[in-house]
């Protein structure tokens, strides 16, 4: 937990200590921000953070220009929220494992709690089919969850259409929906349900403006069907660099294919002719890189590689990988603000919040390759 998020736990605490001794009753005033930026000695935003925290728990009314006020006492606690969380997908993307228990932190420390894969959180599966995710929608309903996160599925045929009607179930029930890392549709659309994740366009961006300095010049893109629209956001981030780098890209050189699959290896391989292999995913880097190891490639000796995601297995490779890191800790407080804002005025417009993308310099890419070598 950082300094400045201590600051404002302390401060919410302080106040919610002394609504519930009845220092300040129902109707009270409580001091203004100033006074409590001087008692405390913080900024003016870590107070508004702690008065807010307040206002959701519903202890606060907030009134622009007039200054907070007692709602309830604190001894009169408000039904506990309850959240329900749908990751599909979720052995094969570690970064959701984090943002899960990122999630399931931040929701305590509001108050609330955190269901995942139906309202029995001891019997969450490890992963969610099609069928299964309904069943678990169709439970969260029943159950009356607040609101869902959902990472929407990929890698099936008609996700679009299958994302579209869980999502629009729940909004059906009247449950909020706050979209994890990627979008119900194909990139570049914008579906109207709220959205946390990395800026993935810029993240392609960064990865590929880094190996054109190292002097890659033939870039290919590698990635599963049916990927999550992040990957075409990152694709499109690729292609950007190249074009104000003034490379001209070679021909086929996104490559959609399993990377497990020997025949599609070597024809990616034949003539030998890239300089990096950018992967949709460090999950895809990984399958990759076993595969070409089998088949007499060296990264970065032969073809240098990076990723995407920054999972713990990245530095574990005989290679450690070059990647994007992943802020899931940002993501799941985000999320949750987000969460809580549409859960305090439904009217807001629908909101894409995306976090900067952080490159992780490793050895795949052979930015500390010796030259010669």
């Amino acid at each position: 937990m950082s300094t400045d998020e201590l600051k404002h736990r302390r401060i919410a605490n302080e106040l919610r200590e002394a609504i519930a001794d009845g220092r300040f009753p129902v109707g009270a005033r409580l001091p203004s921000e100033s006074r409590l930026v001087r008692q405390h000695g913080v900024s003016r935003p870590t107070v508004n953070r702690a008065l807010n925290e307040l206002a959701a728990a519903g202890l606060v009314g907030r009134r622009a220009g007039s200054g907070s006020y007692v709602l309830r006492t604190a001894v009169q606690e408000a039904p506990q929220r309850r959240f329900g969380l749908l990751l599909p997908g979720f052995r094969r993307t570690e970064i959701f494992e984090r943002i899960r228990g990122e999630l399931a932190a931040a929701a305590r420390s509001h108050g609330a709690s955190l269901l995942w894969g139906g309202p029995d959180p001891s019997n969450a599966p490890d992963d969610l089919d099609l069928d299964g995710a309904r069943e678990a929608c169709a439970a969260f309903v029943a159950a009356r969850v607040d609101g869902v996160f959902l990472a929407p599925f990929e890698l099936i045929p008609d996700r679009e259409e299958a994302n579209g009607s869980i999502a629009g179930g729940l909004r059906a029930a009247g449950i909020p929906v706050v979209l994890l890392d990627r979008d119900l549709g194909p990139f570049p659309k914008r579906s109207d349900f709220d959205l946390v994740g990395i800026d993935n366009m810029a993240a392609g961006y960064r990865l590929a403006e880094h190996v054109l300095k190292l002097g890659c010049e033939r870039v290919a893109f590698v990635a599963r069907p049916h990927s999550a629209p992040t990957v075409d956001a990152r694709i499109h981030g690729v292609r950007a660099a190249l074009a104000n780098h003034r490379v001209e890209p070679e021909p086929r050189w996104v490559h959609l294919g399993d990377p497990n699959d020997v025949r599609f290896v070597r024809r990616l391989m034949a003539g030998r002719r890239w300089d990096v292999l950018l992967c949709a995913n460090d999950h895809t880097a990984f399958e990759l890189m076993a595969t070409l190891g089998r088949e007499g490639f060296r990264v970065p000796a032969d073809v240098r590689m990076a990723g995407f995601d920054d999972v713990h297995h990245a530095t574990r490779t005989a290679t450690p990988l070059t990647t994007i890191h992943q802020p899931c800790r940002d993501i799941a407080l985000v999320a949750l603000r987000a969460m809580l804002d549409r859960l305090g005025d439904p009217s807001l417009p629908p909101r894409c919040q995306l976090l900067a993308p952080s490159l992780v310099l490793r050895d795949s890419c052979g930015a500390y390759r010796r030259p010669g070598r």
